[in-house]
Formats: structure tokens, C-alpha cells, sequence
């Protein structure tokens, strides 16, 4: 019953969005848009009886651009960061996600960043136009460095695109550990149980002297940090 009162919430929101779309467009206003979608994924949260404990964001300048990397256990993932990350968030998601009407124009417009798996390199030219984003408008992308969702809720090996993103930008990453969405949301499963729900946004990690021959380097480093949030 939840979920169907956030979804009707959500379809009357689109609405509310796409008029305030066609008004800001000619400006290319954006952050309003993004503001009211953050104040919707924390609605949805209260709605659906999640319970959060969020921990190391005062470690975070909200000034400063971000690659955000987390893990990747539930659904709920994406807009849980997208509301608890303390600034503006663009992410990069697969292109059918972009196909859901309305929605699907006003993130784009926003800078979100379809990426089309299907071809060998679609990863690439998605990475390249949010490093352009991130030099020219200082753009903060939240990325799941596993790809995918987790099937069992353990770690999964980490992809490089997100690393390449932070290294050519020269942005800093933060690690982030989610913990509790798996058990109230896991892979296959369309309605959510209600709990607590643990988020650590760990030291941002600087990417100077890394680079592509020790990028691996930085993959564990990153890895380490995310995985020592998992064990409390």
C-alpha cells in the first residue's frame, strides 16, 4: 500500500516537474529541479518507513566537486545518495532509463548521462562527456563502481570507468558505504520492508599521483575504504 501511495505522489510530482521544465528551459535554469527532486526522494523515504543514519558528511566540502562511489546492494541505492549527498548529483544511467516519459527529458536537461552497454564504446563516450560537464560546470556525479546490483549482498569487483572519470577530471572521490538496503529492498524484489538504513561518507580521497598505470592502486584504496564500512 505504501508503494502505491509514493507512486501516485511521484506521477502527480512529474507533473508538477514537467511544467516547471517547460518554464526554466529557455533560461537553462537547473538546480530548482534538482532541489525538489531531493525533497521527493526524502518524502519517499518517510513514506516507505525508512529510517536513516548518515555518518562523515561533515567531512565534505559543499562547495567542491565530487566522483561519489558507492557500493551497490538495492534499488534504493541511487535515490537515497541522490537525497543525502549535500550538493547538486548527476549520475550515469543505463539509456532505457531515459525512455521513461518526461522524466527521462528533465534528466538530461539536468546532466544526467545515458550510457548504452550494448555497444563496446558507449562506456567511454559517456565518461568523456561527464569529464567535459565536471570541467565546465563543476558537476558532482554519483557513481556504483560494481556496475550492477549486488545478487548476494556481498562486494562485487569494481569496473574503471568511474575511476578514469575522476583521474582526467581531477576530482576527488569519496567512498560511501550503504548498509541495510539489501535486506529491506534485494534484487528481484518490487516493494520494500521498513528499517534502518546506514550511510558512511568516508575521507575524500585526492586522485593526484595516480594515474592509469597505478590506477589499480587507487581501485583498492578505494575499495578498502568502502568495504571497511561494510564490517561495523
Amino acid at each position: 500500500m505504501r508503494t502505491v501511495i509514493l507512486l501516485l505522489i511521484y506521477a502527480l510530482l512529474t507533473i508538477f516537474l514537467f511544467l516547471l521544465l517547460l518554464l526554466f528551459w529557455p533560461f537553462g535554469v537547473r538546480d530548482p529541479l534538482l532541489r525538489i527532486a531531493k525533497w521527493a526522494m526524502s518524502l519517499g523515504c518517510r513514506i516507505l518507513g525508512l529510517k536513516v543514519e548518515v555518518s562523515g558528511r561533515e567531512r565534505l566540502d559543499r562547495r567542491a566537486p565530487y566522483v561519489f562511489m558507492a557500493n551497490h546492494l538495492s534499488f534504493l541505492d541511487g535515490p537515497l545518495l541522490f537525497w543525502l549527498i549535500p550538493r547538486p548529483i548527476r549520475v550515469i544511467l543505463k539509456k532505457e532509463v531515459f525512455r521513461i516519459p518526461i522524466i527521462g527529458v528533465g534528466m538530461k536537461y539536468v546532466g544526467f548521462i545515458p550510457v548504452d552497454r550494448k555497444k563496446m564504446w558507449g562506456g567511454k563516450r559517456s565518461i568523456d562527456k561527464a569529464i567535459q560537464l565536471m570541467r565546465r560546470r563543476r558537476y558532482s556525479f554519483l557513481i556504483f563502481p560494481e556496475g550492477t546490483r549486488s545478487r548476494d549482498g556481498r562486494l562485487q569487483a569494481f569496473k574503471r570507468g568511474g575511476f578514469f572519470l575522476a583521474l582526467e577530471s581531477r576530482t576527488p572521490i569519496v567512498p560511501v558505504t550503504i548498509r541495510g538496503t539489501y535486506e529491506l529492498m534485494p534484487r528481484g524484489r518490487f516493494s520494500t520492508r521498513r528499517g534502518l538504513i546506514h550511510v558512511v561518507f568516508h575521507p575524500p580521497i585526492p586522485v593526484e599521483g595516480y594515474d592509469q598505470s597505478n590506477m589499480s592502486v587507487l581501485i583498492e584504496r578505494v575499495k578498502t575504504a568502502i568495504e571497511s564500512g561494510l564490517r561495523n
